[in-house]
């Protein structure tokens, strides 16, 4: 088949084509879309856990080779990780993330922390990390990306909000919280949303997640579970005040991104198949509400949402010589959505919910739960990729494009009844938490 003239080629080239690198806690992607925010056929996978910034350059790069050049690179990139660069601006130790829990905060006074910089004290952030690691210059690893890729040294607005160390209402560096970890604002990256070469720094990747499934407005909660879980609303304000035991992050110098993490999620799921040896988890959704007599808190990876208590661990009462494996694991995915339920109290006033994320989508089962336990429709994504849509949404807005809405799947209804059954066993859970606080 002869190929295209260069003319007709000119004509059938989209207008605009933005490659999205996602960069995630296991693996980087990269796929490419067009002006209306469709994702081109293909696009690039390479799974990886390491924690060597140069070895993760390289699998981003290699990711992008094979998707080929575009018009604009859109990053998004894990949240709150930590690069201790040397005074040759070289990495002095391995990549940080919200999974490193050593250190210890700096002695502020909580509250007044969480109402400057809408983070908390706890060990996922960059305070506590800085009380054991030391170097020349801090950054994320989504900024040293943007310095090896475009040879420019910046951090934007969103990933900044994310370290601990950031005001997201004045929109620079917290100078208490400086002075605090002993770290001055010459050693943190400079903080722009400005491209430099075609790229865009960073997003956050929790925020791209509801650019992409179309979650904006406070209204409109977006429920991700990948490894591990979110609620988060995304909105616009010129100001916003942190509400207890919710997270106050930013999209941009306009938007808000609001909500909670877990620190178990996809992650949970995986112990179960492996320690349970596969044993079938989309069954719970075909068993009575709450009906193995267990209570489970799923704490496996600490507490975030809503104490931040890192020390905190899982727990399960009810054991008895009759409980079954797949009760366990009934029980350790209703106790997820327990504590879904109560961010999303936390949050208020939703109108509508969106789940997305591959640790609760490849779970029909878990949906439906999700759906009982809420007691609310819930709206499935159809954007397989939503943090990778996520920000190339956000680089055509910033070309001045309109986005059109993002694809809803399917919608999972509520059974009757089963609310009122998991209201109670929510209640139970709350009971174990307070127990577990007492005794320690």
């Amino acid at each position: 088949m002869r190929s295209a003239p260069p003319r007709l080629q000119t004509i059938l080239r989209p207008v605009t084509r933005i490659v999205a690198l996602d960069i995630g806690s296991s693996s980087v992607r990269a796929i490419a879309y067009d002006e209306s925010a469709a994702a081109e056929p293909g696009g690039a996978h390479l799974p990886t856990t390491t924690t060597d910034a140069d070895e993760l350059v390289a699998a981003c790069r290699a990711v992008l080779a094979q998707v080929g050049e575009g018009d604009a690179l859109a990053i998004s990139s894990f949240w709150h990780s930590l690069l201790v660069l040397g005074a040759r601006g070289r990495p002095a130790g391995p990549v940080l993330t919200w999974r490193d829990l050593a250190g210890d905060p700096p002695p502020l006074d909580p509250a007044a922390y969480h109402a400057r910089t809408g983070c908390f004290l706890h060990p996922a952030y960059w305070p506590a990390k800085l009380a054991d690691v030391r170097g020349a210059s801090y950054v994320s690893f989504a900024d040293y990306l943007l310095r090896e890729l475009t040879g420019e040294l910046r951090t934007s607005v969103s990933m900044a909000s994310g370290t601990g160390l950031f005001d997201p209402n004045r929109l620079a560096w917290d100078a208490e919280t400086l002075a605090a970890v002993g770290v001055d604002d010459a050693q943190l990256p400079p903080i722009s949303d400005e491209p430099t070469a075609g790229t865009w720094a960073a997003l956050g990747d929790g925020a791209c997640s509801n650019l992409g499934a179309g979650c904006v407005g406070p209204g409109r909660v977006a429920v991700m579970v990948g490894t591990s879980a979110a609620v988060r609303v995304v909105y616009e304000a010129e100001s916003a005040v942190p509400k207890p035991g919710l997270f106050l992050y930013r999209v941009d110098d306009r938007r808000f991104c609001e909500g909670g993490a877990l620190s178990d999620g996809g992650n949970l799921h995986v112990w179960l198949e492996q320690t349970l040896r596969g044993k079938r988890l989309d069954d719970i959704a075909n068993r009575p509400p709450a009906g193995h007599g267990l209570v489970f808190l799923p704490f496996l990876g600490g507490e975030r949402s809503l104490g931040w208590d890192a020390s905190r661990r899982g727990e399960v009462a009810g054991l008895t010589f009759a409980t079954t494996p797949i009760d366990i694991a009934q029980a350790a995915l209703e106790g997820v959505c327990y504590r879904i339920a109560a961010v999303l109290d936390a949050i208020g006033d939703a109108e509508s919910v969106v789940v997305t994320g591959m640790g609760l989508l490849a779970s029909a089962g878990w949906v439906q739960v999700l759906a009982d336990v809420l007691g609310r429709p819930l709206e499935v994504s159809g954007a397989p990729e939503g943090s990778a849509r996520g920000a190339a949404v956000v680089a055509l807005e910033r070309l001045g494009l309109a986005v059109p809405a993002a694809p809803i799947d399917r919608v999972v209804e509520p059974r009757p009844g089963y609310h009122e059954i998991h209201l109670a066993a929510m209640e139970e859970q709350r009971k174990l938490m307070q127990r577990q606080e007492e005794e320690r």
